[in-house]
């Protein structure tokens, strides 16, 4: 298993994260958490967060776990159920977790909630470790 921090680093590094104000929270082997704070440049024209932002916070947490072991992951396949829509200056947290690990493939779940930890979006993914 390689080197947790090294892989942090590595992880904390991406520039679409860092873009969008994401942010590596908790980070161990099959798990990570994100970290958002909903802004303004963040919303659709209904004035709640963009879908591809709430996506996209979650996909972090989906790479970060993923990625972990210090082995290259990459998506197979991704879908997203977007269940409340959040306020601006709400913190959103995506939780992901492996839920299924099988030779050159893995599941993992991402479940996004906001400060009174409301449930607002639920994650799955696969990839594929070559």
């Amino acid at each position: 298993m390689a080197d947790i921090e090294a892989v942090r680093r590595r992880i904390e590094s991406d520039a679409y994260c860092e873009t969008l104000g994401i942010e590596l929270v908790d980070l161990e082997p099959g798990t990570a958490s994100t970290r958002l704070e909903v802004s303004e440049e963040l919303t659709n024209f209904h004035g709640t967060p963009h879908g591809g932002a709430i996506y996209s916070l979650a996909d972090a947490a989906f790479a970060a776990a993923s990625n972990s072991y210090g082995e290259t992951a990459v998506a197979l396949e991704t879908n997203v159920s977007y269940l409340e829509a959040a306020e601006v200056g709400a913190v959103l947290t995506a939780t992901a977790a492996e839920t299924h690990g099988g030779g050159r493939t893995a599941e993992y779940e991402v479940v996004v909630t906001d400060d009174a930890d409301d449930r607002i979006a639920t994650f799955r993914g696969r990839v594929y470790k070559p």
